[in-house]
């Protein structure tokens, strides 16, 4: 994936300043984001969400998909195959196994279906215009532009930036979840 250095430079910043939160505080954020998640009709009324499970500073999102079986709905976590992403439906965490980069993946037996409802988007940064900067893999991207479902980013209030540059491949996300408020990215 082209990325430039303004980009790599501002990844940098935003992990480092991620990485310091405190895990006591990353707690108490995802929780509040877990609440924040159901004030989005579309996430309430979806049936098939892809979320992710988290590495390093990640927002923790064991909680959400945890709820998310528990309640029926039907939960998928991306698998990385070569350049792209497919994801698999999990029925427990037992479904996970290490895989790509050292990434909690669903096994090789996990039913594969990508028309999801929704899917969680794990983020570094975002602009309140739903520009959203990941790890510069291109994995989400890819994944969003071929398929048609609504994108809702997970991420702190001190990850949101005025400015990130877009290039022509990157992809808008529809909703921004933070510990203090949710919205909708205004670029449309």
């Amino acid at each position: 994936m082209d990325d430039n250095s303004e980009k790599k430079s501002l990844r940098s910043l935003l992990l480092e300043k991620r990485d310091k939160t405190s895990f006591d505080l990353m707690n108490i954020a995802s929780k509040k984001m877990q609440k924040r998640l159901k004030k989005i009709e579309a996430f309430r009324a979806s049936h098939k969400i892809g979320a992710y499970y988290p590495i390093g500073s990640e927002i923790l999102t064991q909680d959400i998909i945890q709820e998310l079986l528990s309640s029926g709905k039907e939960v998928f976590l991306p698998k990385v195959l070569g350049k792209d992403i497919e994801f698999r439906k999990i029925k427990d965490f037992s479904s996970l196994e290490k895989g790509s980069f050292d990434i909690l993946e669903p096994k090789e037996d996990c039913k594969k279906d990508n028309d999801l409802d929704v899917v969680l988007v794990p983020t570094v940064g975002i602009t309140p215009k739903g520009v959203r900067l990941g790890y510069g893999h291109g994995y989400y991207d890819r994944f969003l532009a071929n398929y048609q479902t609504v994108s809702i980013s997970l991420t702190l209030e001190k990850q949101i930036v005025k400015n990130i540059p877009k290039q022509e491949h990157d992809i808008v996300i529809d909703w921004i979840v933070t510990e203090d408020r949710v919205f909708k990215s205004n670029i449309r």
